[in-house]
């Protein structure tokens, strides 16, 4: 009797070993980009009138992103750079917001402290998610 063999299941573990390996290489390549990316964030709920805010822990001195997003009925977000208003959502309520100020694109308030705030001015509670960049933090 003659046994033949085939290759096929040796093929599949190196194709399988191969895929393995270009995925963790795509991992370690993302990992730093994910941890130098990582932004000062706050996320909770907010109570009817409740307000919460959060100050970027850096000076910014060229650049700032601060963006948030709400669920239910929305939330109210502004922008300050040292107390002063420097962006506000209209009237009302949004779900979500995202303000950049960049030297390169004129668009910066100037160098200073920045802040990010939620308001909920709605009856109900809305669960809030905040987050500021800024200079070499911003992830792009």
């Amino acid at each position: 009797m003659i046994r033949t063999t085939t290759h096929r299941p040796l093929a599949r573990r190196v194709r399988f070993a191969a895929l393995a390996t270009a995925f963790a290489g795509v991992a370690l390549v993302a990992a730093p980009q994910a941890a130098f990316a990582s932004a000062q964030g706050w996320g909770g709920t907010l109570r009817p009138g409740e307000q919460h805010c959060l100050t970027a822990s850096d000076y910014a001195y060229y650049q700032v992103r601060a963006d948030g997003q709400a669920t239910a009925s929305g939330a109210r977000f502004k922008v300050l750079r040292n107390g002063s208003v420097v962006f506000g959502t209209p009237s009302g309520t949004i779900a979500g917001f995202a303000y950049e100020g960049r030297s390169s694109y004129g668009t910066f308030a100037g160098p200073g402290s920045y802040t990010v705030c939620a308001t909920n001015n709605n009856a109900t509670r809305t669960l809030v998610n905040l987050h500021i960049f800024t200079d070499a933090d911003l992830p792009y």
